[in-house]
């Protein structure tokens, strides 16, 4: 398989992926009624996403960030890593840099928000479709700071807050492990991890514990 752009001399193969039936049908009704492009599969979730994306070897899809059994985001990485000629364009409700940033990283050519405009989804999937990138306005100033702060050693500057113990608590909550479990492998009390836990996501300007593992991967931390 090769990455190279679909020729223009057929319509442009799409899978919608959405765990809400009414947006999923109606971005499928809008986006197959174009005659560039052909809706060939929908899905609602990470795994119907992945083995839709093995059956139909799409040029494109359109997927939610959040679905009820993961991130759209992993979902990403993995038809990414499959199928690296299939271009993946997030699309979602809510303007999180993070999220952004973690998409980027996952392979994702775009990410928009719910908000846009018919017209400009269409236009936006051509643009991916013939090998560019992009970003909505309304996250793009957001992700630009936040690539500034790093370039700066802004990022670095929240890292060396945290003292080794915050590091070791930070690694495991990025491998998505409980306060109860953090504390049997630290020794300490379940109160004293959660302490820790919001005192570290306070430090690094995180929202979620979900964020801190793409924190973690991003700065290239593990536990040696």
């Amino acid at each position: 398989m090769n990455d190279e752009a679909p020729t223009p001399a057929r319509p442009l193969r799409l899978r919608v992926v959405d765990d809400h039936e009414i947006v999923r049908q109606g971005l499928a009704a809008l986006l197959d009624r174009r005659a560039e492009f052909s809706v060939v599969a929908e899905a609602g979730t990470v795994a119907e996403a992945i083995a839709a994306a093995r059956r139909f070897e799409p040029d494109l899809v359109v997927m939610d960030v959040r679905l009820p059994d993961g991130s759209g985001i992993e979902a990403c990485r993995e038809i990414r890593a499959e199928m690296p000629q299939t271009r993946v364009v997030m699309l979602t409700s809510y303007p999180d840099e993070e999220a952004v940033l973690s998409a980027i990283i996952a392979g994702a050519s775009g990410y928009l928000l719910k908000q846009v405009r018919g017209r400009d989804l269409v236009s936006a999937l051509e643009a991916v479709a013939r090998g560019d990138s992009l970003l909505d306005p309304a996250v793009t100033e957001r992700v630009l700071e936040r690539v500034r702060r790093a370039a700066s050693g802004g990022e670095q500057d929240e890292l060396a807050q945290l003292t080794a113990q915050e590091r070791r608590i930070l690694l495991l909550v990025a491998e998505g492990k409980t306060n109860k479990e953090i504390a049997a492998e630290v020794f300490l009390s379940d109160k004293t991890v959660k302490n820790y836990v919001s005192s570290i996501l306070a430090k690094l300007d995180l929202q979620r514990r979900a964020q801190a593992a793409a924190f973690v991967a991003k700065h290239g931390l593990d536990r040696s």
